[in-house]
């Protein structure tokens, strides 16, 4: 079994619950993700749905226009970042990216090739896609931490 490399079928948003809630299971502190895909391909509802099956209750909006929204749940700080309406990967140091990149905190990251050289070096990338009947995510582990991951994802039945 691939232990760097994980695909999964996101037909509906119960497929897309049941994997946000394996990955919440599997977090821990020093995780960063990058989430890769076309505008509307679920990129934000994974993360949504992730705080949900951490017990987050309250609205979990997408970051388009803030840049970062941050939740503290089940012991974990949790930054949610959007980047796509950054202009210059320097706008980051100004709303103090360092503050939230911890090695205390889980960071998610869309449109992250907008920080560059600012952002933090993904532990897991997911790919989402577009397909016929939905949407596929693909992981990729880059470090220990990530393939960690990848291999907790393995072991559920999703």
């Amino acid at each position: 079994m691939d232990t760097k490399n994980f695909t999964l079928s996101l037909p509906d948003l119960p497929a897309t619950k049941a994997v946000a809630q394996a990955i919440a299971k599997s977090l821990r502190a020093g995780l960063t993700f990058y989430l890769h895909g076309d505008l509307g391909v679920g990129k934000s509802t994974l993360v949504r749905e992730l705080l949900a099956g951490l017990g987050h209750t309250g609205a979990a909006k997408s970051p388009t226009y803030t840049l970062v929204e941050t939740y503290t749940i089940a012991g974990l700080t949790i930054n949610h970042f959007d980047l796509y309406r950054l202009t210059d990967p320097m706008e980051l140091e100004f709303i103090g990216i360092r503050d939230y990149v911890t090695p205390e905190a889980v960071n998610f990251f869309e449109w992250a090739d907008k920080g560059r050289g600012y952002v933090p070096t993904a532990d897991v990338v997911l790919d989402f896609i577009f397909v016929e009947d939905g949407r596929e995510v693909a992981f990729t582990a880059n470090t220990a931490l990530g393939v960690a991951l990848i291999q907790a994802l393995q072991q559920v039945n999703l």
